[in-house]
């Protein structure tokens, strides 16, 4: 098992190589779920200005 984890002499790059792969793995996963939460929150403040807006232009 030690072999295993010390991969001849290359584990140093080995581990790294799969450190970096999951974190952009979980940096794809998680990026878009916050830029959809931004999003939704600047679409729905506009949308409350626009309906202000029309309800203010309107006795």
């Amino acid at each position: 098992m030690s072999e295993f984890f010390q991969m001849g002499d290359y584990a140093f790059y080995v581990w790294t190589s799969y450190g970096l792969a999951l974190v952009v793995l979980v940096a794809n996963l998680i990026l878009p779920i916050i830029h959809e939460r931004n999003l939704m929150r600047v679409l729905a403040r506009k949308l409350r200005r626009k309906h202000r807006v029309h309800n203010d232009s309107n006795p």
